[in-house]
């Protein structure tokens, strides 16, 4: 039983045969609506090019057009397994996180700089969110997030 089974199913049935030769007979045309319909969707003359760019005063300056970054971070910073504190005054938290010239550096709320060597500037990138604004000195800044 199972021999003629497979002995039918050796070659194309009646109905894939006819389909193959339905499918060589259309392949290549195309329906005189879908002629007609592209004929007259054929604009008459060129769109115009527009300018898509935001005006300048709502332009983001880019990474490479700013001196540096700044985020602040309220909560202690541990790295490998250490909280780290200021140098000079102990405090350890509620930093400003500044990201300039591919360094990251922490500033306590007594104003005390310390280069942090085990951050980097893709660590600020990941856990900084979007800029809310932008400064023209480093001062302005710093009155902005309340330093």
């Amino acid at each position: 039983m199972f021999h003629r089974i497979r002995r039918r199913a050796a070659g194309p049935s009646e109905m894939q045969r006819r389909h193959y030769e339905a499918h060589v007979r259309l392949a290549g045309q195309v329906p005189p609506e879908v002629e007609r319909i592209q004929t007259a969707q054929q604009p008459a003359e060129p769109t115009p090019l527009v300018d898509d760019f935001l005006p300048p005063e709502l332009r983001v300056p880019s990474h490479d057009q700013l001196d540096g970054r700044m985020m602040p971070w309220a909560q202690p910073i541990v790295l490998d397994g250490k909280v780290v504190a200021c140098a000079e005054c102990g405090a350890y938290r509620g930093w400003l996180i500044l990201s300039t010239r591919d360094q990251v550096w922490l500033r306590c709320r007594q104003g005390h700089q310390q280069h942090e060597s085990r951050l980097d500037t893709a660590w600020f990138n990941r856990h900084s969110g979007p800029a809310d604004a932008t400064h023209a000195t480093f001062e302005d800044c710093l009155r902005h997030l309340g330093h």
